[in-house]
């Protein structure tokens, strides 16, 4: 039987974060982490895969929040408005459970490292196909759900990255609620007539 470790997840990543701020991400080890921990390598590996997914954990829960907020909806939402209503509160929640510190550590890293960025894309496609389907659900063809659900993502990461580099970084969610609404803004003009309209406009 496997030993009982207290909270053994939430100190490996108190740990994980601590030795990225103090000798780099690049130099830090899995032992290192452990260690620091005070727990061994194979506990670690009961909780991630590798160093990379320290930085990603609650990923899985967090999509799941963001599926069910879209589907939890009212009906006659539209779907973006769904969408971004799911991830403004996904944005509170984050902050509400999130030391503001950790969260822009974690920011650098990804931001500074190639191979981190790497596990962020996929993460945010597994994010975007989830609410693609969940959109589906809601009874959104394609190609709207796909473009809503893509829209969605674009949304979040700008509200993120505002959010976080930020003075003053205020409220998640707001910065989410202006991301969306810049979005809506540039897409309220109707759209350029296409070549051959303007081909035809000009030979008339």
């Amino acid at each position: 039987m496997a030993r009982w470790e207290p909270d053994a997840r939430g100190r490996l990543e108190k740990a994980a974060l601590e030795l990225f701020q103090e000798q780099g991400y690049a130099r830090t080890t899995v032992a290192d982490i452990a260690a620091h921990a005070g727990l061994t390598e194979r506990t670690f590996f009961r909780y991630f895969t590798d160093k990379r997914e320290v930085l990603f954990s609650g990923s899985q829960e967090l999509e799941q929040a963001i599926v069910d907020s879209v589907l939890s909806a009212p009906k006659d939402a539209p779907p973006l408005d769904a969408t971004v209503g799911a991830f403004e509160a996904v944005g509170a929640w984050l902050q509400a459970r999130r030391d503001f510190a950790d969260v822009r550590v974690r920011y650098a890293i990804v931001t500074e490292h190639a191979e981190v960025r790497e596990r962020e894309l996929i993460k945010m496609a597994s994010l975007a196909a989830a609410v693609t389907k969940a959109l589906h659900v809601r009874g959104v063809s394609e190609p709207t759900a796909s473009v809503v659900a893509e829209s969605g993502i674009t949304v979040f990461k700008v509200g993120f990255e505002r959010w976080v580099s930020a003075k003053k970084p205020g409220h998640f969610a707001a910065h989410i609620r202006a991301a969306a609404d810049a979005l809506r803004a540039a897409t309220a003009s109707p759209p350029a007539p296409s070549r051959a309209r303007r081909a035809a406009n000009q030979g008339s």
